[in-house]
């Protein structure tokens, strides 16, 4: 009898999603979800938000610049994008996304231009070197009536990155990890929490207002509470055995000790800030915005490069190390890098914030008739 020897020879190759696609991934998410915390005080005429408001734009505009650009970056070769708009797939979600992202962008820009418009034109009066430059941002008015409807197409552009990033990702179902429904909700609170977070930051080295970081801390307790409470939910369901697509996505990585310190580390990125928020809202939103940061980004990461390293076939993980090169770490670096730039110059040219129209209105006197809220044309 003679005997066989059966091998299996597996090909190499490079991740398929690399670090610019968490980068992508996790800037479009707090773009999106910020500009949807700013809509309140801009669209609905809630002023008791603007000074909220105007740091949640600041990071949807910012954010919003990047994240296409590390998109970009993922493709190698960005004409690929083009390959979209020729080749058309209704039944592809990535395909949907080229014509969203591009479509929210613009929006958002538009926006931004309108609810900044009257102080373009207010400083393009003044008399010093830059004023030449805001006459042409204002185009010589400033009305800004259409920053209503603007917005609300806006906001309906960023509903449909929520429904398209996440949708992408969960219809892959050779890879469990990603193959739930859960996955688009987790993606959109995660986003809330890094949104949150960036404002925090910027409201410590920008504001320095204690109400404001307060107020900014409680929500960003929420939106822990909301990751925890979907975080929890899903591992409910995968041990229970309810649902055969959630069990197995858990059966594929329970196993191994790297996974198990993942998700340790993850409940404490959710855990610490969550009860520095509750129970010291003022004085820490440094320390809670950088953890929340952290656990939106650590999130995608362990989704797309630790989904990766869960091999589709075969035993044992994938080394999913962060790669050096401009693909890995230098690319993330550079990505971070272009943000802080763009909030350099969105600081420096851009009136993100006019005192008295954030400040919230004296009571009136006695002899004194009522003020009248602010409404977003006022702004």
């Amino acid at each position: 009898m003679e005997t066989q020897v059966h091998e299996l020879v597996g090909a190499v190759h490079d991740a398929a999603w690399q670090p610019w696609a968490v980068q992508y991934f996790f800037l479009v998410a707090i773009s999106v979800t910020a500009l949807l915390m700013a809509l309140p005080g801009f669209v609905f005429g809630k002023s008791t938000d603007l000074r909220a408001a105007r740091l949640a734009l600041m990071v949807a505009v910012t954010t919003g610049i990047t994240a296409p650009i590390a998109l970009l970056a993922d493709l190698h070769q960005p004409f690929r994008f083009w390959e979209f708009f020729v080749y058309t797939h209704k039944s592809s979600w990535m395909a949907w996304g080229a014509w969203i992202v591009p479509s929210y962008v613009a929006f958002l820009l538009l926006f931004a231009w309108a609810i900044h418009r009257p102080e373009f034109h207010r400083m393009g009066q003044d008399d010093w070197r830059f004023a030449w430059l805001f006459r042409l941002f204002s185009l010589g008015g400033s009305n800004n009536g259409f920053a209503r409807p603007l917005g609300m197409l806006t906001g309906l552009a960023a509903l449909g990155i929520l429904v398209y990033t996440g949708s992408e990702v969960m219809v892959v179902r050779a890879r469990p990890l990603w193959n739930t429904p859960f996955l688009p909700l987790q993606f959109a609170a995660t986003g809330v929490v890094g949104a949150l977070g960036m404002m925090l930051i910027l409201e410590r080295m920008l504001c320095r207002d204690g109400a404001l970081e307060a107020t900014l801390n409680r929500r960003l307790a929420l939106a822990l509470a909301l990751v925890a409470a979907l975080g929890g939910t899903w591992f409910a369901i995968a041990i229970s055995g309810v649902s055969p697509v959630h069990s197995e996505a858990l059966a594929s990585v329970a196993g191994f000790p790297v996974w198990q310190q993942i998700a340790l580390w993850g409940a404490a990125s959710v855990a610490i800030p969550f009860v520095l928020a509750l129970t010291l809202p003022r004085n820490t939103g440094l320390i809670t915005g950088l953890i929340a940061i952290h656990a939106a980004w650590m999130f995608r990461w362990t989704v797309f490069m630790g989904g990766q390293a869960v091999p589709k076939v075969g035993s044992g993980l994938y080394d999913a190390l962060m790669p050096t090169g401009i693909a890995g770490l230098m690319g993330v670096i550079g990505t971070f890098g272009l943000w802080v730039f763009l909030m350099i110059v969105y600081t420096t040219f851009v009136p993100w914030s006019v005192g008295a129209a954030d400040a919230t209105p004296p009571a009136p006197t006695p002899d004194q008739a009522p003020r009248k809220s602010a409404s977003p044309q006022e702004i």
